[in-house]
């Protein structure tokens, strides 16, 4: 006698058939992004359902390309998620970390077709990950005390980020501008005070760093376009002209008269709360709403420099930096705080104005501006720079930095290769099936680079056990060198990627039953 335990419809999957379709799901999403890995990974384009040409995107970011396809494997959304998380911690490494996982799935499975339990493979799998860890925090070293390589190490890990995007061509140029803006934050990890602006046209090494905040908007007619010591007010008020706002009210007039006494009243009202704002002492006036004509005038003939609907992005950013907060009321002079900055200009780039603000936050804020020949090219350009600028910060964070080019990776394949000779029983077949796994991180490398990657990474590997602790991959020589001072990451990415893909791989390892909730039936 059989009993339905679910509703019609539900599904469920058990034991083995439900343990593989999370790996072939979790490896499926792998295989997609690890073609983008490296500094000769290839870009992806993304198209959605409409096929309009404003929605490509074209990006080799792993993050991007994940999160912008409809997934229906469960532990392919594991996968996802901690490419996210790799993206909001550290900024880069969301390809990485996929792979990674994929990789380690793939040698896990493997090992269930020898007949081992999952959680001895889970187990063995922890000891490899501690391990691998401490390998990587001995490797790390730290030049925060000695300012000129400390730059030059920060330079390092900017040039590394940028030659798998697509400013790779021009990546001394950005790694110098991206260093520039960081070391301006002074050891902060809020972002927020670095702007990008993106301006179609000229060529991508076009872009450049300017000190002080830029706001991608125009100075009103008949009003000063340069003013120094500047009192700025940052607003979120209605400057139009104002009307009877209670809901369903009429006025009716007799005589013309009267609707000229109307419009009267109402530009007085106006010119009252224009000489309220003009009393705070203020010479910049920068507004979220629109500035009709009227108070325009009025702010021109009191010799205040107006700007209106800047964005509220824009707003909350140049309150930040100036150090002054948004107003919307201003019957009390006491309570609104003013921000402050050296100069306020109006610049021109590319064919557009702009005003700039110099001299703000202590020096801390700057604008970057992206040049660029498309639309894609610049969203992808910002992206890549946002990695940049995120990596860094982090680093200036957490100073000790690590070896790329597959030179951590086999660092800390070789220590557990070492550490699973003196562990007992089938955990050490686990620990040595995740050596494995780790090594396969230069292999894509390799071959991304359409390089022979057996021979490569076979000599790498002898080249660490020779005690070459520094050997890595040169992809565009197809040697092995030894990449200290060369290929430089940082430690806390490195180390996030490790223990981000070792806890995905058991979380999904640990999964011998797939429940999937029967459809939701449509009426009709």
């Amino acid at each position: 006698m059989s009993t339905q335990l679910f509703n019609e419809g539900a599904t469920q999957e058990r034991a083995e058939n439900a343990r593989l379709s999370n790996i072939i799901g979790a490896i499926a999403v792998g295989d997609l992004v690890k073609s983008t890995l490296g500094p000769k990974g290839m870009d992806k384009i993304l198209q959605s359902a409409s096929g309009r040409g404003d929605d490509v995107v074209v990006t080799n970011d792993g993050a991007t390309i994940l999160k912008s396809i409809p997934l229906d494997n469960a532990a392919a959304k594991v996968l996802v998620n901690i490419s996210k998380v790799q993206d909001d911690e550290v900024g880069d490494g969301t390809t990485s970390v996929c792979v990674l996982a994929a990789e380690i799935l793939r040698q896990a499975e493997q090992l269930l077709d020898q007949r081992i339990h999952p959680q001895t493979i889970i187990d063995g799998f922890r000891l490899a990950t501690r391990s691998a860890r401490d390998a990587l925090e001995a490797a790390a070293v730290s030049h925060a005390d000695d300012a000129a390589q400390w730059r030059e190490d920060l330079l390092s890990i900017a040039r590394t980020t940028l030659s798998s995007k697509v400013l790779a061509a021009d990546k001394h140029m950005f790694a110098e501008m991206c260093v520039d803006a960081v070391l301006r934050l002074q050891g902060s990890t809020n972002l927020d005070r670095i702007q990008i602006i993106k301006k179609a046209g000229g060529k991508v090494s076009d872009s450049f760093l300017s000190d002080g905040f830029i706001l991608a908007k125009k100075v009103g007619v008949n009003q000063p376009r340069a003013i120094t010591g500047a009192r700025v007010l940052v607003a979120n008020t209605p400057m139009d002209t104002d009307k009877v706002k209670v809901f369903g009210a009429k006025i009716k007039v007799s005589d013309p008269a009267q609707l000229a006494e109307i419009e009267r009243a109402e530009r007085e009202k106006m010119r009252t709360k224009v000489a309220k704002i003009a009393a705070l002492g203020i010479n910049v006036f920068v507004n979220r709403q629109l500035i009709y004509n009227w108070p325009e005038q009025l702010f021109a003939d009191a010799g205040i420099m107006a700007i209106e609907h800047a964005d509220f992005d824009g707003v909350e950013r140049l309150a930040l930096v100036t150090g002054g907060e948004i107003a919307s009321t201003f019957d009390a002079p006491e309570l609104i705080k003013l921000g402050a900055c050296d100069t306020v200009e109006e610049i021109i780039v590319g064919e557009d104005r702009m005003v700039k603000f110099s001299g703000v936050g202590g020096g801390r804020a700057c604008t970057i501006v992206l040049r660029g020949g498309t639309t894609q090219m610049l969203d992808e350009a910002e992206r890549s720079i946002h990695d940049a600028l995120a990596v860094l910060s982090q680093t200036v964070s957490e100073p000790r930095i690590v070896y790329g080019g597959g030179c951590a990776e086999m660092l800390m394949s070789r220590a557990v290769d070492d550490s699973a000779k003196t562990v007992p029983g089938k955990r050490a077949i686990a620990m040595e099936a995740f050596a494995r796994a780790l090594r396969q991180m230069p292999t894509i490398l390799a071959d991304n680079a359409g390089l022979d990657s057996a021979d490569l990474v076979a000599r790498l590997r002898a080249a660490h056990y020779e005690g070459k602790s520094t050997a890595g991959l040169d992809l565009f020589q197809g040697e092995v060198i030894d990449v200290a001072g060369k290929v430089t990451e940082s430690f806390k990415l490195k180390r996030q990627v490790l223990l981000s893909a070792a806890e995905a791989a058991e979380m999904i390892l640990r999964v011998d039953d797939i429940i999937r909730c029967a459809p939701r039936q449509r009426r009709n």
